[in-house]
């Protein structure tokens, strides 16, 4: 599909809410007629954004943008050591010529066990913003992935907001004292759709085990209030009670409601299930829009 829709506000566009998804970025050729038309109900259901987990290029999102015809397709988080700045600005242009407005550059700077080239995150962000703004790529249309003081700043100053991971309401409220108003906070909130705690929890620890060894988001846990005690032993009731909402459809709304009250302009609501990461949990998307009345909206 082709889109002729006018450049809005950023924060217009994408709405209060938006899915984050692993199993949308795929480049497997089987899947793809799967994918488009998964895109094409998250659009229908009234989602505002698609994010595309695993460190996605541009590339991924092309596909997903030609399958629907409104809402915006973003990166969440393209690692800047996957694709050189000169590349990504390339592929950014070419897709912002053919679908005008329907794509959000999200960046990272990943971490250092996933990543060979990791060295000086802050300086080689900064450095890669350059070669972007050299290139013509516009800052009013990406965003940072921002955890800590100095790259939040960067995401006020150089971007058009931030796109947090792994953070609880507590994080959003200093988010956005750090960002002003005007910038973008997009954080993004996992979801288990289950009412059993002890299932809920055991299907949150399943996906919380990986990032619990990556020191970005344990340092992120502990500056914000944690202990070590909260982030051993696959993570206490407590933190997993902080970044995953489960529970009733009262419960889960209310805990996406608090990030909204501390400050969020969209949250970026990942369905997770006990299931094989990248499975698309397309009745749980349906369930959240259903839950989140989307289509009164």
């Amino acid at each position: 599909m082709t889109s002729s829709a006018p450049l809005t506000s950023l924060k217009d566009t994408l709405g209060r809410y938006g899915v984050w998804s692993f199993g949308l970025r795929s480049e497997d050729p089987e899947g793809l007629t799967e994918r488009a038309e998964a895109a094409a109900e998250l659009e229908e259901l009234g989602f505002g954004a698609l994010w595309l987990g695993g460190s996605p290029g541009v590339r991924h999102a092309v596909p997903l943008v030609e399958a629907t015809s409104r809402f915006v397709v973003a990166t969440g988080i393209q690692s800047i050591w996957e694709d050189e700045a000169t590349e990504t600005a390339s592929a950014y242009a070419e897709l912002e010529a053919a679908h005008p407005g329907r794509f959000l550059l999200g960046l990272g700077v990943s971490h250092a066990g996933q990543a060979e080239r990791y060295r000086r995150p802050y300086a080689s962000m900064v450095e890669y913003l350059d070669a972007l703004d050299a290139a013509g790529q516009p800052a009013e249309r990406r965003v940072l992935a921002a955890l800590g003081p100095k790259m939040l700043e960067l995401s006020r100053d150089r971007a058009a907001g931030s796109h947090p991971y792994l953070v609880t309401p507590e994080h959003t409220a200093q988010a956005r004292a750090a960002l002003g108003e005007s910038p973008l906070l997009a954080p993004e909130l996992k979801v288990v759709l289950d009412t059993d705690p002890d299932r809920a929890r055991a299907t949150a620890r399943g996906t919380l085990a990986m990032y619990l060894t990556l020191p970005n988001y344990t340092n992120n846990f502990l500056r914000i209030g944690f202990t070590e005690d909260d982030i051993t032993d696959g993570g206490s009731d407590r933190l997993v009670d902080a970044v995953f909402a489960w529970g009733d459809e009262n419960r889960i709304r209310e805990r996406i409601d608090a990030f909204h009250t501390a400050g969020a302009d969209h949250v970026t609501l990942q369905v997770v299930e006990d299931q094989a990461r990248g499975a698309l949990p397309r009745d749980g998307w349906r369930r959240l829009a259903a839950l989140l009345e989307l289509k009164q909206t």
